[in-house]
């Protein structure tokens, strides 16, 4: 009996098992903050040399993954003359995994390293800058993959300024989907009042029939009717406009 209550005495006691994923997780999260803490408190030649090495380093494993995806065309085929030149251009997206690993490398790098120095000079991350960054990477990544061909000058320019239109584009897309819809100032108390009632489906009720905030205390059944609010939600609106003191006024005022 008495081992019995000791061991029932024990279990309450047992500490519960952590998942050691999300330990792993909130770990690498702290490492993280604090790493960039320390990268924000460097002086720019520190924090962009830390950010393009760091992030070569990325673009180098994400380069020798796609490398193992992909064969090397040149020594499985046997390639004529006239198209040597059409080929090196392709060895750039499709060569083994220590020639992806060097494009990535020099493009990612750059890029980020570009971007660090254009943000702490204009103290703010916008498209201009994120196109500099694109131009100086796609430069780079023409000149290192040899995908330029005999005019190496010519088609590195055209490389950056294909890759500043793209990530210019790609940044205008994602600034637009990524800002929250403009609150309508006109429509603010309304819809506070329907959220606290419960009645927030009827909001494009109020605004299909330009019933703003302004109208709120000269609101009757027959004009909720009209933007076809039923009969109880009606009710529960003109119960609170008659319960509110501040509209109470002013519709007394009008009256």
């Amino acid at each position: 009996m008495e081992r019995g209550k000791e061991q029932g005495m024990m279990v309450p006691t047992l500490m519960p098992h952590q998942n050691p994923l999300e330990q792993l997780q909130t770990k690498f999260k702290e490492v993280e903050n604090g790493f960039r803490a320390w990268l924000a408190k460097q002086s720019l030649p520190v924090e962009a040399a830390v950010v393009t090495t760091t992030s070569a380093a990325q673009g180098a494993a994400i380069g020798a993954f796609m490398g193992t995806l992909t064969n090397d065309v040149s020594s499985s085929l046997p390639t004529p003359p006239q198209a040597m030149a059409s080929l090196k251009q392709a060895q750039a997206l499709s060569g083994g995994p220590l020639v992806q690993a060097r494009n990535f490398a020099v493009m990612t790098g750059v890029n980020a390293g570009i971007s660090c120095v254009m943000k702490r000079l204009r103290g703010k991350e916008d498209v201009q800058s994120s196109m500099v960054a694109a131009f100086g990477s796609g430069a780079m990544f023409s000149l290192v993959s040899g995908m330029g061909g005999p005019n190496q000058a010519a088609n590195a320019v055209t490389s950056g300024l294909f890759f500043a239109l793209v990530q210019g584009g790609l940044f205008q897309l994602g600034q637009k989907f990524s800002q929250p819809p403009a609150e309508d100032v006109y429509y603010s108390r309304t819809r506070s009042m329907l959220n606290g009632l419960g009645l927030q489906n009827y909001e494009k009720n109020f605004k299909k029939g330009l019933l703003t905030d302004s109208t709120l205390p000269l609101l009757t059944d027959s004009a909720l009717r009209d933007v076809k609010i039923p009969p109880g939600p009606r009710l529960l609106i003109l119960d609170h406009i008659q319960r509110d003191p501040d509209l109470r006024e002013k519709k007394g005022r009008r009256g």
